[in-house]
């Protein structure tokens, strides 16, 4: 059975953006779609008095949301099989249950100017630190969103937790028709000594390390999709920073998360959080197994 592109619902803008970005996911990976909405509601109904219309009223607004939604993705997709579905649960349980069947799960990036980092970390950063699948948050610009820069990006970090992002990443670039961008990035530590040449042989020995660990990490996984043409790049810097500049003319960033053992799932490190944040264009977040 086909693993489905998740996308979590709650009638907001943001919720819209990350409607149509899923129908257009699965559209590409030729996936079905599975529309979620969580509400805890139900799960109450029980204690709500029968001569209130609270009852009434929320059961109404959940099924406004499910079925626009669902006539929203059939109408941007009239051949698309979709799937949409109310869930009696809080939304990050719900989602985070959701990925554990789902090749993609997408959620929206709400809120406006200084209020956006704090209303994304309230459900979509939450659920990108503790799926169990790629999580997309769709955040951005208007065309970057949309994919009008024909171009994927991938942070690649350490060699022996890239390997998943750069997967994601090619597929990505593959199902989109477009070039894919690999960035790795160095910082040399300062020089115990002050003479220049000590100084300028030390950086020349961390980028040859970084452009050793990029080639290594890419090498397998480009044999597995030699359609798509990839460009390396090497930058001096920290990575959190140094990727929003990439990102900023890109349809999608990728970067990886490594699997943490314990109860919060991912740990989501200074690169995640900086990107879901601040990124230019929507972001994926791939879970190292």
């Amino acid at each position: 059975m086909e693993r489905p592109v998740v996308v979590g619902v709650d009638g907001s803008d943001g919720s819209l953006a990350a409607l149509d970005w899923a129908v257009a996911e699965a559209v590409r990976l030729r996936l079905p779609l599975r529309v979620v909405h969580a509400s805890l509601w139900e799960r109450y109904e029980g204690s709500v008095p029968s001569f209130t219309g609270e009852r009434q009223a929320e059961e109404l607004a959940e099924q406004h949301i499910i079925a626009s939604s669902e006539e929203r993705a059939r109408r941007l997709s009239p051949e698309l099989p979709v799937d949409a579905v109310a869930l009696p649960d809080e939304a990050v349980a719900a989602l985070v249950q959701e990925s554990l069947g789902a090749a993609v799960l997408v959620t929206g990036s709400s809120g406006r100017g200084a209020v956006k980092a704090f209303l994304l970390g309230s459900v979509s950063l939450a659920v990108a630190g503790r799926a169990h699948c790629p999580v997309v948050v769709v955040r951005g610009e208007e065309r970057n969103v949309k994919g009008m820069s024909d171009r994927v990006v991938v942070g690649v970090g350490e060699a022996d937790e890239a390997a998943a992002a750069v997967r994601f990443a090619l597929c990505e670039a593959e199902a989109r028709g477009c070039g894919l961008e690999a960035v790795r990035t160095w910082r040399a530590p300062p020089p115990s000594v002050d003479p220049l040449t000590v100084l300028d042989s030390t950086a020349r020995a961390y980028e040859e390390q970084a452009t050793a660990v990029l080639a290594e990490v890419l090498e397998e996984a480009m044999a597995e999709h030699p359609e798509v043409s990839v460009t390396r790049t090497v930058l001096e810097g920290p990575a959190h920073r140094m990727l929003l500049g990439p990102a900023a003319d890109a349809d999608l960033l990728v970067v990886g998360a490594t699997r943490q053992q314990g109860r919060l799932g991912l740990h989501l490190g200074r690169v995640s959080h900086t990107a879901l944040h601040r990124a230019a264009c929507p972001v994926a977040v791939v879970p190292h197994r």
